[in-house]
């Protein structure tokens, strides 16, 4: 399931244990962004690219089937208005037909359709909601495919144009189960200690009854799980380091064609002391041998967002030594807490930290964690330095790097500064002390 997919492989260990072995194992390479580099944006269609309708039952009709669809762009430095998603269904002849919601405006044929999304956010939400079903007389394992284009007003040239043929959906009549669960909106600015209601409804929109379900959860670091079901298990927070909720749930519930059930109490999620911004993942599969018909809608990711504040600090040292000398020097970065900060979404680094080595000095080692780096504007005879945090920083984490410094030239006092910024240049928005952002790294003091 796509939406999902991230989410699981930062959930199931892809970054466990690596901030412990961070001085000698690398996570990968920032990069320095300059102010002065070009902006592009583009626009993506978000379409499934397959979509199961249930046969019509003889003599009757078939139930719809929703079909959500939407647009985004990448670059929030811009504004981008005005979508205008383009649905040409005119290949699902003799197939499927579509409802159209009231923002599309359909052609005199029905089969194609203007639709009007408005703002184009950055991150995907559903802003059309088509309803599909087979047309009476199609067998089972026809299909036929949706077409899509977009535009949008904004970017740096004014007007974004989605690539053609980026999307389509191929429709396929078939029969069998059909689960969905309910979704919830992302939520911003909720407070620590407040408690929440998960997705727990489940609906099967096919045309067989699901003789039970399963149901899997993730939830990061700053979440916590608190009902508890006896038809569960339960794995973390930190049994594995890395600070996320791991629950398995197995339920002998029936759920018949176009039936709704719910699970034995409401799904609450408490935002813990250490909240900032999180994300709880859900699935949903019929138990047994069966094959759900369609899964794009077995599951979800919440988005939530605390109102907390994590204190990112870096500190620096001091060392002394002759010409081609090798010195060890350095700095430590260190979260004060009281929230975890970690990227849920693309699994970047959460942070950068640049490096630029005191006059006269030259690295020999360092960190596989980090790299020799260039941002527009730099001296060219001070080396420049990147290094990267995993995707998450837990409160009290404490991470050095070691830098061996060979001394080209004594400079008295010469001193290099580290700095904290996010990974992709911007300040981090929820550091709570930007002061303590950056820090001095001398060779050579007077005193």
């Amino acid at each position: 399931m796509s939406s999902v997919s991230v989410g699981r492989v930062l959930r199931r260990g892809a970054c466990a244990g690596a901030v412990g072995a961070l001085v000698v194992a690398g996570l990968g390479s920032g990069a320095a962004f300059g102010d002065d580099a070009p902006q592009t944006d583009y626009l993506w269609i978000h379409a499934p690219s397959d979509q199961t309708v249930t046969v019509a039952p003889d003599g009757g009709a078939a139930q719809y089937r929703p079909l959500a669809l939407g647009m985004y762009h990448y670059n929030d430095s811009f504004t981008v208005t005005d979508g205008r998603l383009t649905v040409d269904a005119s290949g699902l002849a003799g197939v499927a037909e579509v409802a159209w919601p009231d923002n599309c405006t359909p052609n005199d044929a029905g089969t194609v359709a203007v639709c009007d999304t408005g703002d184009v956010p950055t991150r995907y939400s559903a802003q059309v909601q088509l309803k599909t079903r087979a047309v009476a007389g199609a067998a089972v394992g026809a299909h036929g495919v949706i077409e899509y284009s977009a535009e949008a007003t904004g970017g740096p040239d004014g007007t974004l144009v989605a690539q053609a043929g980026s999307a389509e959906t191929t429709v396929t009549v078939g029969s069998g189960v059909d689960l969905g669960i309910s979704t919830r909106q992302d939520a911003t600015g909720v407070a620590p200690g407040t408690s929440l209601t998960a997705p727990y409804s489940i609906t099967n929109t096919g045309n067989e009854t699901a003789h039970g379900f399963s149901m899997n959860m993730w939830a990061t670091y700053g979440l916590d799980i608190t009902t508890r079901y006896p038809q569960c298990t339960y794995t973390g927070p930190d049994v594995d380091g890395s600070g996320d909720t791991v629950v398995t749930c197995s339920f002998d519930t029936d759920v018949a064609p176009g039936a709704t059930v719910e699970l034995p109490e409401s799904l609450r999620l408490a935002v813990t002391d250490h909240a900032l911004y999180d994300r709880f993942d859900y699935e949903v599969e019929p138990l047994g041998d069966t094959t759900d018909l369609d899964s794009s809608d077995n599951g979800g990711s919440w988005h939530i967002n605390a109102d907390n504040t994590a204190d990112f600090a870096v500190y620096g040292t001091s060392a002394s030594g002759a010409v081609g000398d090798t010195v060890t020097s350095g700095f430590r970065f260190v979260n004060h807490g009281p929230a975890w900060a970690g990227d849920v979404s693309a699994g970047d680094p959460i942070t950068t930290l640049d490096f630029y080595a005191p006059e006269g000095t030259v690295a020999t080692s360092m960190p596989k964690t980090c790299h020799g780096a260039h941002t527009p504007g730099d001296d060219s005879t001070i080396a420049h330095y990147a290094c990267t945090l995993p995707t998450w920083a837990k409160p009290d984490l404490d991470v050095s790097f070691p830098f061996q410094l060979r001394i080209d030239r004594v400079v008295p006092d010469a001193t290099g500064r580290v700095t904290t910024r996010a990974y992709n240049g911007t300040p981090l928005a929820f550091d709570s002390d930007t002061e303590n952002n950056s820090a001095e790294v001398i060779v050579n003091p007077s005193a």
